[in-house]
């Protein structure tokens, strides 16, 4: 190959770039502005997106800047410079030397901490673990000073670099204690308790801890849409600039890029509209698993009462329409009541003295009530996402993508008396 073409092709591998990470930008943008602000009370599984401060049981204490926070990192770098001495061939052809100077800066010292911390709304607290996540932190701390200063060597290392300028630079940034965070991530149960927690997760298409509003990232991501894909279009033109007849290229060129683009973005709207979907199918088929989970208890409740002589009607009752509720019922369709049964049980409890002396019993009783909190989780989260689905089969232009490709919106679901376990934390003050 001649340079010309590899210069066509190193054109088109950078306009390619540009036009992936302009659509990975606008893919993220739409899923912000897609996904609904929860609150903490309802958070079950899946992509979640939460505003609140940031808390702890333990904050740490930063290194640079002495503020109490739930994470920070530090950097320490020191400036350089040396003239180096180099040989070039001038344009007679002959050899000579010359004196550049070089300068830089070389990392000293770094550190930071960074464990799991909460996130409070006026709905209550939940467990956030920062590891892998995009972080957008605040800047905590930042000064350049000299050795007359005392942070110079009072927090920087007594040594020096080779060709020190005696100049560092001092950084730090983190997550203050009762701070402002904006947090995008994929929410799981806990293993401790039964509440949910955000962390990363394999295949989440995003992780986002930001000590910014949501307003300021989706600038961010709006902005990396149109400077990448200009910067993708100019490179395009740029190969129809190498070609001979290059205005006709440099028009058939942009063209194509500009009609590629399209395309692409058509196919990112559809495939965020069957994700959404499915996290939406998701979040109903998780009900039908604690339904299920509900229902396989119920024999042994039976047992649990059926050595009393007198059995009245409510709780036979209770219990019959325990056993018919194995899955759920679509909202719309006809079906058994979708409602809870952990205040009936302990209800039966209290009617019947001699059950509370049972371990069984209590037993049962604790996985039915722990039952019923998984469900209220599974309940709001689908009405969450199904919500954010509706929203955007209703808004142009996924509505006439949606119209086209037969989405179809979905009924949210009404249901009472479920119970949530509350999580307990003592947090700093």
């Amino acid at each position: 190959m001649d340079g010309m073409t590899f210069l066509q092709i190193g054109l088109g591998l950078l306009s390619w770039l540009g036009l992936y990470l302009s659509h990975r930008a606008n893919r993220r943008r739409r899923l912000l502005t897609a996904l609904p602000t929860s609150q903490v009370q309802g958070v079950f599984i899946g992509l979640v997106e939460l505003k609140g401060t940031a808390e702890s049981e333990s904050p740490h204490i930063s290194f640079l800047s002495e503020k109490k926070c739930v994470l920070y990192s530090w950097n320490i770098s020191e400036s350089w410079q040396r003239e180096v001495e180099e040989t070039y061939t001038d344009s007679d052809g002959k050899t000579q030397r010359r004196t550049r100077t070089e300068s830089g800066s070389t990392t000293v010292a770094s550190g930071g901490q960074s464990d799991p911390f909460y996130l409070q709304d006026e709905t209550g607290v939940i467990l956030i673990n920062p590891e892998g996540a995009d972080l957008l932190p605040a800047t905590l701390f930042s000064h350049t000073c000299g050795r007359s200063d005392p942070l110079y060597y009072g927090k920087g290392p007594a040594g020096a670099v080779s060709n020190s300028t005696h100049s560092r630079s001092f950084n730090e940034t983190g997550i203050l204690l009762h701070g402002d965070v904006y947090i995008v991530g994929r929410a799981r149960e806990r293993a401790d308790i039964v509440a949910p927690e955000i962390a990363k997760e394999k295949g989440s298409p995003l992780f986002l801890i930001s000590t910014h509003t949501e307003e300021i990232v989706l600038k961010r991501y709006r902005f990396a849409l149109w400077a990448w894909g200009i910067f993708g279009l100019l490179f395009a033109i740029g190969i129809g600039l190498t070609r001979v007849e290059k205005w006709t290229a440099v028009a058939l060129c942009a063209g194509i890029y500009s009609g590629v683009w399209c395309l692409t973005w058509v196919w990112m709207v559809f495939n965020s509209l069957v994700d959404t979907r499915n996290r939406v199918r998701q979040g109903w088929s998780q009900m039908d698993v604690e339904l299920k989970r509900r229902h396989d208890l119920i024999p042994q409740l039976v047992a649990c009462v059926e050595g009393l002589r007198s059995h009245e009607m409510d709780v036979q009752t209770a219990v019959t329409s325990m056993r018919t509720q194995e899955s759920a019922t679509p909202p719309g369709q006809s079906g058994p009541d979708f409602h809870g049964i952990a205040r009936t049980v302990v209800a039966l409890g209290e009617s019947y003295p001699v059950l509370k002396t049972q371990a069984a019993f209590l037993n049962l009783q604790k996985q039915i009530v722990e039952t019923e909190q998984r469900i209220a989780l599974a309940r709001a989260y689908f009405n969450d996402i199904a919500t954010a689905y509706n929203t955007r089969l209703e808004v142009f232009p996924e509505s006439f993508i949606g119209l086209v490709t037969g989405f179809k919106p979905r009924s949210l679901l009404t249901a009472q008396d479920f119970e949530r376990a509350e999580v307990h934390v003592k947090l700093a003050e």
